[in-house]
């Protein structure tokens, strides 16, 4: 069974920065698309990252290169750096893997989800 689970997030000042990790079990991040996404009530889910298992990436445009998506296959590890936040960052943000298929950040094609960890931007 793949699991999920995302860790790091927290309330930060606009401007701040946070790492948010997502540990996999074995050999998911190695070999499966993976992708973070976030959530803020009342709107809809949104992608933010993928990272295909040969190491390509696709950015959503709206983030402008503030947020970074990376991965430690041995760690069975994947990551989320974010910088120069803002309020509306503020969101619940999941990891999710994808067993197949092209690799885009579209979380319909997802197979498997974290719970999530939330992350809070305010003064």
């Amino acid at each position: 069974q793949v699991q999920l689970l995302e860790s790091g997030g927290d309330s930060v000042l606009p401007g701040g920065s946070l790492r948010l990790s997502c540990v996999a079990s074995k050999d998911v991040v190695s070999t499966y698309c993976m992708g973070w996404f976030r959530q803020a009530p009342g709107k809809k889910r949104e992608g933010v990252a993928a990272l295909d298992t040969d190491g390509a990436i696709h950015y959503a445009d709206s983030f402008q290169g503030r947020f970074t998506i990376s991965k430690d296959n041995a760690k069975n590890s994947l990551y989320l750096q974010m910088d120069r936040l803002k309020p509306e960052d503020t969101a619940m943000y999941y990891c999710a893997a994808q067993d197949g298929g092209y690799c885009y950040n579209e979380d319909d094609a997802m197979d498997y989800w974290g719970k999530g960890t939330l992350v809070t931007i305010s003064s």
